[in-house]
């Protein structure tokens, strides 16, 4: 992420990024209900009921930031205008495919701009848990129904980094605390191992 990005935040842990931002890297947020300018959440006192996230949370602005309906966000979006999309995820394949909308079997409201963001044309980065209640997320086919085909440049956990490249998975971050025999346990997909795997930079 680098100064001048323009950078959408997707609903879930990718809301929870602008405070880990540092002063000197200056993005711009936005959010696909018309908010760009996205700043952390709110103190107490200083929420305002009129600006929300996409998952409806109360955030704070910006300097520069601006408002716009939903015809407009999602021009952005669809003209890709986005640099980086950051989306939670369900499950993602080692092509790059992402599930993030509906688990079968339970209620769902829809798919949302998820569809329109993972086609934006953006770098998609999917920041998600790495397994859910120890079943992996990480596979090599998806089972859940599909928000979009090879979408995903970049998957960030909690353990670990990989990137989606034309030959595959390449695990290039991991929690030092796991050993890859371990990741290994939790990661069913088939990934390489970089050259240049570094440590978890927290």
């Amino acid at each position: 992420m680098e100064s001048g990005m323009y950078v959408n935040l997707g609903i879930g842990i990718p809301s929870e990024i602008p405070p880990y931002i540092p002063p000197s890297v200056k993005v711009q947020f936005q959010v696909e209900n018309g908010l760009i300018g996205v700043g952390p959440y709110p103190s107490p006192s200083d929420i305002d009921s009129d600006l929300i996230n996409a998952a409806k949370e109360t955030v704070t602005t910006l300097p520069g930031y601006s408002i716009s309906d939903s015809a407009e966000t999602f021009g952005m979006m669809r003209g890709k205008h986005l640099h980086m999309t950051i989306l939670g995820g369900m499950q993602v394949s080692v092509k790059g495919d992402l599930a993030n909308w509906y688990i079968p079997g339970k209620k769902a409201t829809g798919m949302g701009g998820a569809m329109d963001l993972a086609a934006s044309g953006a770098y998609v980065v999917v920041g998600m848990e790495h397994t859910s209640r120890g079943t992996p997320r990480i596979l090599n086919t998806c089972t859940y129904p599909l928000t979009a085909k090879e979408c995903v440049n970049r998957i960030v956990t909690e353990i670990a980094v990989l990137d989606v490249t034309d030959k595959g998975l390449v695990l290039i971050e991991k929690d030092p605390a796991v050993s890859l025999e371990k990741l290994k346990e939790m990661t069913p997909a088939d990934y390489t191992v970089s050259k240049d795997l570094k440590d978890y930079r927290v």
